[in-house]
């Protein structure tokens, strides 16, 4: 009967058991109790000892308790349809329909409420506990509340408050339904309840829906970035008292959001609807309904149940119509609609009823009974961005059979084509097998060679081995050796290498019949020619009538009459990583702007269907779509803001809250403002402190009449005290002018000489090791297309310093490019430019000075302190190039080395994890932790191929430590630090300060780079 098969379908959906007769008689034995037949298939199918519970929640030791289905339908008339294929959630099915009876009695709280409390106080305390490690910084919110300020228009993020990106991903997803939305924001408890809640349930949703009301009206109208969903994680955490640790899945918060919503909002429909049937929004929104017909033993029987995420297999699969094509029919479906009454069994799913918003659960997990552990099935599944669901509705039950019997027979035509074809594409009785048109095109080419009399063995000289030795004979001879004559040494030709082992030129580059006749030829040149031309002719009907299968299959359903059910996708929820841990980032689709949304915890930023189609499709990384939500084409109410009703406006931000929740929403942006006024106040004073300290260094300055400084870049004393670069520059330009002019001409002259050297220095083309910008400044600004006023007033500057040699040539030179100076007016040189060109220079050299210094502790294989060198050279050569390409060093060789750093860092810490010392795991966590994860935001956001792969290649080192045996300390250590590993988020986190520079005479710093540079050009740059 009807109830038999239901209960089958359940048994078979919590199981994983596709074994009809074994679930027959698990039903029989058990008389019927779902419970005990769990239990009876459990210890039949069970291969290791059942774990206690407090052993199996424990995530060292059994991390698959994430896959607990947890959908509440014992309490609705809705099929739980999340069920997987594995022992180890068989096993926990078993302890969990063991203990949920008596558990449920006491406090209300079934064990897989339990199960998310677990999940839910561990992201909680792994929130807090962070905040008390060594490197918090890395994960801390930047100081500066202008960078936490949100851009007009931008969405909001959410902050990842400890291993919860996955509810950042599941509740951006639905704050997009702005029907959703707008049911959330305008909740309002019942009244009844207001006072004192009647039951445990009530306890819960209530406040929870009022936190999930306040983080929604945050995301609509706060002047952050992102918001802390703490509270509403908080509630959940409160609701059920636990203390252990695991990711949770989003499938299992779906069904278990969606459920807690769905009872508050039955209270409140209960309250408000008087003597009719309670309609429940929620349950209007994302709940449908399907008839299942089948026959069972014989019988025939048709049901009706409920569904809200319908799950659905990907393994096997290339895309989501062959997912729902296999998960609507089950069994042998051939006698469902024959005549004969057979004792087989089936059924089909027909939808009668489709929800607003269809969401479908891609099963990409299966339990590795061999490994014992559960693992992720990364297969690529194409999915479209518009779904149409006419082929499984039920008003087109005939048709789409009769189509379905069509695409069969078509799908069995084109299995014996393909077979057919690849004969041909693979011909051969060997392991080894060719295409047949080339198997004759080789054999005619061998056919027509011109023919040879000898054996290829014969006239070939062996008397001077490849080694270039003699009275030695490559191959067996039956001649006694003899010594050679001096004649015949004289006629050894000189061994050459490359050259000597090649045949001789008069031999055929190819194999050759030694004998063919011209009529032989003839026939066997017309029967291959013939033979490969319909060999050809063959090939290209097979492929000309496979493609017009593939594309009569592909249009089966493109008639208008089944594309009257389109249904456009909303979001796509990504799962990078694997079974035991990973991270999960949201695409939602913005219609108003017309582009995918990428919502990755805080970070929120345009995307692409091309970069979406990358990472949900599976097959090209560890990361593939995990939840799709589609919605219904023709109901714009869904995604469309709503409209005053006085006004006729539409209402956006704050104008669509409710008074209570606007309120709540101006009070958070007032203690935002206070923050950025108080920040704003802070910098001030501290610029104004800045401005008083120079203003006192410079009034004691001119109190001691010390001489003018110029900028250390153009005077760096060196270590020896030997006399200055610059100087020495300057005084052999003054002396090469008094050899051509007169003293009344003698500063423009010495002048015009150091700018024609600067400007050859600048034009000439140098190798990598030298680098006339670190010499003098004019050479960066010339190369920099500096304004000429600025070039003047730095060259006079140079002229007019007090230090040069004091003869009476430089003492005249010196008078008059100081009067020059003066008499340079604030109009002709702008100050605030020629002191920004100046900076720039400063930058540029301090940048030079990060980069040698990384490089040359990346020689000397000290990685962890090259890194920080690397990183901020390369962030600060960056801002250098924006203004030009001449304004900083070669970015690739920057990147490489940064990238390289990093690689070895990772090499090094997981060196250390492998070892399994406590110290030594410690240390390479510790560098993971504070050194290579912050950086990996920079190579995501880099998006170099080369960068991503690196990023792809450290996540991977590590994930594959999930399929190892390991203590269970090491299992924490890993399960903790892992996704933070796999966080995809490009918000570049905080970093180590910079180190403090030493200061280097001119001189020093351009020998540091030379030589840096020299050694790195004898290192292979094909990697670079």
């Amino acid at each position: 009967n009807s109830h038999q098969q239901t209960l089958l379908n359940q048994l078979k959906e919590v199981t994983g058991t596709t074994d009809i007769q074994l679930l027959q008689q698990a039903l029989q034995v058990s008389n019927g109790d779902l419970a005990e037949a769990v239990a009876f298939l459990t210890e039949k199918n069970a291969k290791a000892p059942q774990q206690d519970e407090t052993t199996y929640y424990q995530t060292s030791q059994v991390p698959s308790d994430r896959y607990i289905s947890v959908g509440s339908q014992a309490d609705t008339n809705v099929i739980d349809l999340t069920g997987d294929d594995k022992d180890d959630l068989q096993r926990a099915i078993a302890l969990s329909l063991e203990e949920s009876s008596r558990a449920f009695r006491e406090t209300g709280i079934t064990d897989e409420e339990q199960a998310i409390s677990r999940v839910l106080e561990a992201s909680i305390a792994e929130n807090k506990a962070s905040l008390k490690r060594t490197h918090t910084e890395v994960w801390s919110d930047s100081p500066n509340p202008h960078d936490r300020k949100r851009i007009d228009g931008c969405p909001v993020g959410l902050k990842n408050v400890g291993n919860t990106c996955w509810f950042s991903a599941v509740i951006q997803s639905l704050f997009h339904l702005l029907e959703f939305q707008r049911l959330v924001l305008n909740y309002s408890p019942p009244a009844r309840v207001l006072d004192l809640p009647r039951n445990q349930k009530e306890h819960r949703n209530l406040p929870f829906m009022q936190e999930l009301r306040n983080l929604f009206s945050l995301m609509v109208g706060s002047k952050r970035k992102y918001v802390d969903p703490s509270r509403a994680v908080e509630i959940l955490k409160d609701a059920f008292k636990s203390s252990e640790s695991q990711q949770q899945d989003v499938s299992e918060f779906t069904h278990k959001l969606l459920d807690w919503l769905e009872d508050a909002f039955q209270m409140k429909a209960e309250e408000d609807s008087v003597g009719e049937k309670p309609k429940n929004p929620m349950v209007e929104l994302f709940y449908g309904r399907f008839l299942a017909v089948g026959i069972l033993e014989g019988k025939k029987f048709e049901n009706t149940e409920m569904f809200g995420q319908y799950p659905l297999q990907v393994n096997g699969f290339k895309d989501l119509h062959e997912c729902l094509e296999a998960a609507m029919i089950e069994g042998e479906i051939e006698s469902l609609h024959s005549a004969e009454n057979s004792a087989r069994s089936g059924q089909e799913h027909w939808f009668t009823e489709l929800p607003p918003v269809l969401t479908f659960e891609l099963s990409r997990f299966e339990f590795n009974q061999a490994l014992g552990r559960p693992e992720k099935i990364h297969s690529k599944l194409e999915f479209s961005s518009v779904l149409y669901m006419d082929r499984y509705m039920d008003r087109n039950r005939e048709i789409t059979r009769i189509k379905r019997e069509e695409i069969r027979r078509l799908k069995e035509h084109l299995t014996l084509l393909q077979q057919r074809l690849e004969r041909y594409l693979s011909y051969g009785s060997g392991p080894k097998r060719f295409p047949l048109a080339d198997v004759l095109q080789y054999a005619m080419e061998f056919a027509s060679s011109k023919p040879v009399c000898t054996s290829p063995v014969e006239d070939i000289d062996t008397s001077a081995p490849p080694g270039g030795t003699t009275g030695q004979h490559l191959g067996p001879t039956s001649a006694p050796s003899t010594a050679p004559s001096v004649a015949q040494q004289q006629r050894v030709p000189v061994h050459k290498p490359f050259t000597h082992s090649r045949l001789r030129p008069d031999l055929p580059m190819h194999p050759a019949p030694r004998h063919i006749t011209e009529e032989e030829l003839r026939v066997l040149e017309g029967c291959l020619h013939r033979w490969r031309s319909e060999v050809e002719n063959d090939t290209c009907d097979l492929q000309g009538s496979i493609s017009r299968i593939h594309r009569s299959i592909d249009l089966m359903y493109s008639d208008k009459s089944m594309m009257q059910v389109p249904y456009r996708l909303h979001a796509v929820l990504v799962h990078e990583g694997q079974a035991n841990a990973g991270h999960y980032w949201a695409y939602i689709y913005d219609p108003h702007q017309c582009c995918w949304m990428k919502y990755n915890d805080i970070s929120v930023t345009k995307s692409s269907w091309e970069e979406l189609v990358r990472d949900s499709f599976g097959g090209y990384r560890n990361a593939s779509a995990y939840c799709l939500m589609y919605i219904n084409d023709k109901k714009p109410f869904l995604i469309e803001e709503e409209f005053d009703k006085e006004t006729g406006q539409i209402l956006s931000g704050m104008d669509k809250l409710p008074p209570d929740l606007k309120r709540y929403v101006i009070e958070d942006n007032e203690l935002f403002d206070k923050e950025v006024e108080e920040w704003d106040a802070m910098q001030a004073r501290k610029a104004q402190q800045e401005k008083l300290d120079l203003a006192s260094a410079a009034a004691a300055s001119t109190a001691a009449s010390t001489p003018q400084q110029d900028p250390e870049y153009m005077e760096q004393p060196s270590p020896t005290n030997d006399f200055k670069h610059l100087q020495e520059d300057t005084e052999r330009a003054i002396s090469r002018a008094v050899a051509l002019v007169s003293v009344s001409g003698l500063s423009a002259q010495a002048i015009k000489l150091e700018y024609a050297r600067l400007v050859r220095f600048a034009q000439e083309d140098t190798p990598p090791e030298i680098d006339y910008r670190l010499q003098h400044i004019i050479v960066y600004f010339i190369q920099n297309e500096a304004p000429k006023k600025i070039l003047e007033r730095t060259l006079l500057t140079q002229f007019a310093d007090r230090n040069l040699a004091f003869d009476e040539r430089c003492k005249s030179i010196m008078k008059v490019a100081r009067a020059k100076l003066d008499l340079i007016t604030p109009e002709e040189v702008n100050m605030d430019a020629y002191e920004m060109w100046h900076q720039d220079y400063r930058n540029f050299r301090e940048t030079t000075i990060f980069m040698v210094t990384g490089l040359e502790l990346f020689q000397k294989s000290n990685y962890v302190e090259a890194l920080v060198y690397l990183i901020y050279s390369h962030q600060y050569n960056k801002e250098l190039l924006l203004k030009g390409p001449y304004r900083g060093h070669d970015e690739d060789l920057l990147t490489y080395y940064r990238r390289e750093c990093l690689l070895k860092l990772n090499e090094q810490a997981a060196a250390m994890f492998e070892s399994g010392e406590e110290p030594e795991v410690t240390s390479g966590l510790s560098i993971m932790n504070e050194l290579v994860v912050p950086c990996i935001p920079l190579l995501l956001a880099q998006d170099t191929e080369k960068d991503l792969l690196a990023v792809e290649d450290m996540r991977n080192r590590w994930c594959s430590y999930l399929g190892q045996e390991m203590e269970a300390n090491l299992q924490e250590k890993l399960t903790d630090f892992l996704p933070k590993l796999l966080d995809c988020s490009t918000e570049i986190k905080s970093f180590h300060d910079p180190p403090n520079l030493p200061s280097y005479s001119t001189l020093e710093l351009c020998e540091r780079f030379s030589r840096i540079m020299s050694a790195l050009g004898r290192v292979s740059s094909s990697g670079r």
